[in-house]
């Protein structure tokens, strides 16, 4: 494997603090080629990590994923934020993929508010390698809105090849292609989401945190918050 590069993510983590991340089961988890590389996790977190995720999740006022300083996050966050950007988490994503991850500078973003016409069937920015979404919901309705679905197509939410529970510890990764599509039927509320990706490089990286700082601000500015029901 290539030397490992782990790019500043402003957090610091104690060697001897119990890992967040429940790695091993990444020796169970479903993987698949068809219709593109991906995974699903059924629960990568350590028992009891996600209670205190859910106690302290950050208090996100808008819709979609935002950066989040870590000053302003809880300790806990802190710690995750290191271990999903750290090389375990990466090595094991690699030997899932057959395939070396660990030169890509890695983002974490998260989301806590969807509004309908998000979901939308894509395939991701071409500046993405790869991806992995750790959802964070105690409890989900039994309708399908905001499942994320594998798709054939760009244009169709069936058929369907997997469609992911977005309930506590299940995680989901794939990697980027020009058939990677996927989204979710509509959803309207709180939709907890961390999202990791690797990036192809430095400048790809720099354009995603500047891109995504401004589209933070226009969503401020222009009102695409939480739903007005969920206030």
């Amino acid at each position: 494997m290539s030397n490992t590069l782990q790019p500043s993510s402003g957090t610091t983590r104690h060697p001897q603090t119990p890992s967040l991340l429940n790695l091993a089961a990444f020796d169970t988890a479903a993987a698949s080629d068809d219709p593109y590389q991906h995974i699903l996790i059924d629960d990568l977190l350590t028992p009891g990590v996600a209670a205190r995720l859910e106690a302290d999740y950050p208090a996100i006022d808008v819709t979609g994923y935002v950066t989040m300083e870590p000053e302003k996050l809880a300790p806990i966050f802190r710690d995750l934020v290191a271990e999903l950007k750290g090389p375990a988490l990466t090595e094991a994503l690699s030997r899932a993929f057959d395939r070396d991850m660990h030169g890509y500078p890695r983002m974490v973003t998260m989301r806590r508010w969807s509004q309908a016409r998000e979901g939308y069937i894509h395939t991701d920015s071409q500046r993405k390698v790869m991806t992995m979404l750790l959802y964070l919901n105690s409890a989900w309705n039994d309708g399908p809105g905001g499942r994320l679905r594998v798709l054939y197509d760009g244009k169709n939410f069936e058929p369907y090849k997997l469609e992911v529970p977005p309930t506590n510890g299940t995680a989901f990764a794939f990697t980027r292609s020009d058939n990677s599509w996927h989204g979710h039927l509509p959803f309207t509320g709180e939709r907890r989401v961390i999202q990791v990706t690797w990036l192809r490089d430095a400048e790809a990286m720099n354009r995603k945190t500047s891109n995504n700082g401004l589209h933070q601000k226009l969503k401020r500015l222009f009102g695409r918050r939480k739903p007005a029901e969920m206030m």
